[in-house]
């Protein structure tokens, strides 16, 4: 029996996650952690009581699934370590000496961490590398990402990722041939530019697209999120997984078993 912990369990996500371990009949919700601050502390969420402390919860055998905050994923991080909790990390929007402390900690505990937790996104990871080191330089790269009003982080860490995966399929750096976004009078499109564009507005859970455009032909890879319930999904798979591993950075791909090389 795998035990959980839902850190982030009164939003959208967490509550998601909080159902899909219900229906798993290898997991057993034992925490359930909110921000200190939150409304519902010391109330219950499908038979376990909402805390603000995660060490409170933690006990041998645990995995904590994270949909958080930075800040809070970082928190949690440091008792992940001193309890040796394996952890699967939802959360987006880290800064770099941020993610750096999460690399860090993996060489203590076993850690999943995902900027999409859906399986169709990741199987699109592994599709965008391989046809961007079939077609090099000859079709330009654009992604365009549609995510609902509420969102904070631009563009999405799914953006990002895709980006990082098609700059290093071509042997560049991300932070020379991003362009994000584009105003004004220019000097054209570099062959090697990548394009992001972030849209917010209503209620959209997650659009991406990647494009490929040639001269006379453009191919589109596009996956569209219905609902967070395959995050869910994706976040229970990375628990089974991540339960088994030692020590060690791993993503969804990984639970996948189609790990991206790049």
């Amino acid at each position: 029996m795998i035990k959980v912990i839902v850190c982030g369990a009164c939003g959208r996500m967490g509550r998601e996650v909080i159902a899909k371990v219900r229906q798993t009949k290898e997991m057993e919700l034992i925490g359930a952690i909110e921000a200190p601050a939150h409304p519902l502390i010391g109330k219950d969420i499908e038979g376990v009581e909402i805390r603000e402390g995660l060490e409170e919860v933690v006990q041998p055998g645990a995995v904590i699934i994270e949909f958080t905050t930075p800040s809070a994923t970082l928190a949690h991080l440091e008792t992940a370590k001193r309890e040796k909790i394996p952890m699967v990390i939802g959360t987006t929007g880290f800064k770099e000496g941020e993610y750096a402390r999460i690399k860090e900690a993996s060489r203590n505990i076993p850690i999943l961490i995902s900027p999409n937790m859906s399986i169709g996104i990741n199987l699109l990871f592994k599709v965008v590398e391989k046809i961007t080191k079939a077609i090099g330089n000859d079709f330009d790269k654009e992604i365009i990402e549609v995510h609902h009003r509420n969102k904070k982080d631009a563009p999405s860490g799914t953006a990002r990722r895709i980006a990082q995966i098609i700059a290093k399929a071509e042997g560049e750096d991300l932070s020379r041939v991003g362009v994000y976004g584009r105003k004004g009078l220019g000097k054209g499109r570099s062959k090697k530019e990548i394009g992001i564009h972030a849209i917010r507005g209503g209620s959209v859970v997650g659009e991406h697209t990647v494009l490929f455009a040639g001269e006379g032909e453009r191919l589109e890879i596009t996956h569209r999120a219905e609902s967070r319930q395959i995050f869910a999904q994706g976040a229970i798979l990375g628990a089974k997984f991540i339960s088994k591993q030692k020590k060690g950075l791993y993503d969804l791909q990984d639970a996948l078993g189609i790990k991206t090389n790049v």
